[in-house]
């Protein structure tokens, strides 16, 4: 399960800077040498992996001239993704390094830029950099916890932040000192908290996020937000980045998050907070209790837009957008007329404060929306972008913005959008070279039926050189969340897998996030329940094409998709091989294992002292009987969402059947196994050789002999 859930783009030399046409893709040209004898063209294998770039975050400066990304890389010898900002005009003209770090905020003159980066005395600081021809940087906070969610004051003096406020523990025993040159452990972690661990981050330490002020030349910043409370929505305790927004006057930060002492017993309730940047006084907006979150001030400082849901015990709730007026509150509030029952993201005024934008992720795709805005009310929400893509709108001046563009064979890179058409236009090349020498697979969009009248949309990546006479083995890989989307961006995974001659088979079963709230929300109290009738459709309507050896079908997934694909093979015998990752096997046990609890309590209707049936009805250890499927368990040690004793049990008790499973436990990596690069590769290279190992035949697994892959010619064979 994800609390929440990376695209790419490019083709960019036949892209970069023409306009893009609604879904428009790179066509590449399968094997062989295209015409001028240039040379063939290569697959996606995982090596590749490592020539990718990302980025992301893109600012446009307020004249609309200049835009700032941040811009990563493999670090191959540090085995780490690497970032660094880079500028680009908009016309997409001058583009270069500018300085290391991230978090980049221009000046409301668009004379200086803020950006964090790794500073005195330790960790992440504030700088800002003047934007002439010199380019003098200063260092502008000393301070000693890292800082985050940089903003600009209205009138360029000051820079507001959040950072981390330590607490003291209130344990203390008198233990004898230590002797003189002695080596004493540490002592014990005082727990006192329900949520004292965070997957990504270890144990927490107490204390609380608050936000602060500092002078834009230096100085000591002004704590603005105390007590118990923090700012900033989470989810189930997981601390995150913080969403606020000042009015044009400076007087006032609208900020999201929970400023009372309920924190530790809060599953994923927040508040709008109106407040005083003076005195530090805060005015409650959202009595309602719910889910309400990023708010997004009107440049006339009346109106604030926002998202989120009154609170419900919903599964999944959609998060469309909000106004109220800043006087009122929430007593004014109203929807946005129009939007559709989708989470709306990355909220953001027009100058004039006339129109209202914002991103939508829906069926598989993700859009620009906008809505007209009169009397601090929005109506007439529409999509202004069209494409069968993954976009995101991060910034706007007055008459443009700037976006992230991916597709399913266009690797992310930056791009202008006119906020007046919707017309795109690529800034950036960072993935042309990888483009130009790879042959990326073809994806096909499909639609299918399933149990209870239910429409499901799915994808089929296919192999480069596909030849519908053949049948080739079928690869079906799940989504987390359980409630995410996948989408049509550029997938790494998939397009490996394709490179390696799989068809593989990504679908959106009911569940998922993007279309609407009730689909999202069908597996309400009984998950998997429904969503495994729409993963097999989905098989079967692959199986429909005659294209798909029934002898080698595969299905694998993490988080998620490992609760998902361990139910599956508890359910049906049909497939030859499973990679199962990051699993929940155990519902009962996880609440007490996972950094989540109320997550895994909200999906029963009851604690399972009370009554455990549904609890083990749910949980893939009591179907773990039925398996036959030969299994491949693959789990980071420092996993602490689906953490290793979940993994662990699964293990047990298939070994204990006799059935042929392997387990890998990855160094280095918390939820997931492939943040590290080496990992990412050593995951698919795995994956794939045990897939290699089995087929299905009359109903029996059938071993073949153990298959090596490699990352590439020259690998190293680990």
């Amino acid at each position: 399960p994800d609390a929440r859930a990376p695209r790419r783009a490019a083709l960019a030399a036949l892209l970069a800077l023409a306009p893009l046409a609604a879904g428009a893709q790179g066509a590449a040209t399968p094997g062989g040498a295209p015409p001028g004898g240039t040379p063939p063209r290569e697959r996606f294998t995982v090596d590749k992996y490592l020539d990718l770039e990302r980025v992301g975050a893109p600012q446009i400066a307020p004249d609309g001239q200049r835009i700032v990304y941040t811009r990563s890389q493999v670090n191959r010898t540090t085995d780490r993704w690497e970032s660094a900002l880079w500028m680009v005009g908009a016309d997409g003209s001058r583009h270069h390094f500018l300085v290391k770090g991230g978090n980049p905020v221009w000046s409301p003159d668009g004379t200086r830029l803020a950006y964090v980066a790794e500073g005195e005395p330790k960790g992440a600081q504030i700088f800002v950099r003047w934007m002439d021809a010199g380019g003098a940087t200063s260092q502008v906070t000393r301070v000693p916890e890292p800082v985050a969610d940089l903003q600009w004051s209205p009138d360029g003096r000051q820079l507001a932040f959040s950072s981390f406020v330590p607490a003291t523990s209130a344990w203390r025993i008198d233990l004898p000192a230590a002797p003189a040159g002695a080596s004493w452990t540490a002592p014990p972690k005082h727990v006192t908290a329900l949520h004292y661990r965070q997957d990504r981050k270890g144990f927490d330490r107490p204390g609380s996020t608050h936000l602060f002020v500092v002078a834009a030349d230096g100085g000591t910043p002004r704590q603005l937000t105390r007590g118990p409370g923090h700012v900033g929505f989470r989810f189930d305790g997981q601390a995150g980045g913080v969403g606020y927004g000042w009015t044009p006057d400076g007087r006032t930060i609208v900020v999201e998050g929970l400023l009372d002492s309920t924190t530790d017993r809060n599953y994923r309730n927040s508040n709008l907070y109106a407040l005083d940047v003076a005195t530090g006084a805060t005015r409650l907006l959202t009595p309602e209790p719910g889910s309400w979150s990023a708010p997004a001030v009107s440049p006339d400082g009346r109106t604030v837009a926002y998202t989120g849901y009154p609170a419900s015990r919903a599964s999944y709730q959609a998060a469309p957008p909000w106004t109220m007026p800043l006087a009122t509150g929430q007593a004014g509030a109203r929807p946005v007329a129009g939007a559709p029952d989708d989470d709306a993201m990355n909220l953001t005024w027009a100058r004039d404060g006339r129109a209202l934008y914002f991103t939508v992720p829906q069926r598989g795709a993700s859009n620009v929306w906008t809505a007209a805005v009169s009397g601090g009310v929005a109506s007439g929400a529409r999509r202004l972008t069209e494409g069968a893509h993954m976009l995101t709108l991060a910034s706007a001046a007055a008459r443009v913005g700037a976006g992230v563009r991916s597709a399913p064979t266009v690797p992310d890179e930056v791009v202008r959008v006119e906020l007046g058409t919707g017309a795109l236009t690529t800034l950036t090349q960072v993935n042309a070279d990888l483009s130009e020498r790879v042959t990326f697979a073809d994806v096909e969009a499909i639609e299918y039926p399933s149990s209870g009248g239910a429409r499901v949309q799915g994808w089929l990546v296919r192999p480069p050189g596909f030849d519908p006479g053949r049948k080739y083995p079928l690869l079906m890989e799940i989504h987390g969340g359980p409630h995410g989307m996948y989408g049509v961006g550029f997938n790494p995974q998939f397009q490996n897998f394709a490179a390696q001659g799989y068809v593989v088979l990504y679908t959106n079963p009911r569940g998922s996030t993007g279309y609407g709230s009730p689909f999202g929300n069908a597996i309400e109290r009984r998950y998997p329940g429904v969503d495994y009738d729409d993963l097999i459709a989905g098989v079967d309507a692959t199986i429909g094409k005659g294209i798909v050896d029934t002898t080698r079908m595969y299905v694998g997934g993490c988080s998620g998709g490992g609760v998902l694909s361990s139910w599956v093979i508890g359910h049906t015998d049909r497939f030859a091989a499973a990679a199962v990752r990051c699993p929940v096997i155990n519902w009962m046990s996880f609440l007490g294992h996972a950094d989540v609890p109320y997550f895994t309590m909200n999906f029963f209707d009851r604690p399972f002292w009370e009554d455990p049936t549904r609890w083990l009805e749910q949980s893939p250890i009591m179907h773990v009987g039925k398996v036959t499927t030969p299994v491949l368990l693959m789990t980071g040690e420092l996993d602490m969402r689906t953490p290793m004793a979940q993994t662990e049990e699964y293990y047990a008790a298939l070994k204990l059947r006799g059935v042929p499973t392997e387990l890998l436990r990855f160094e280095g990596e918390y939820h997931g196994t492939g943040s590290r690069p080496s990992n990412w590769m050593r995951t698919q290279l795995y994956m794939t050789s045990w897939y290699g190992r089995w087929r299905r035949e009359n109903g029996r697994v059938v071993p073949v002999a153990p298959t090596t892959v490699t990352a590439a010619a020259g690998g190293s064979g680990e």
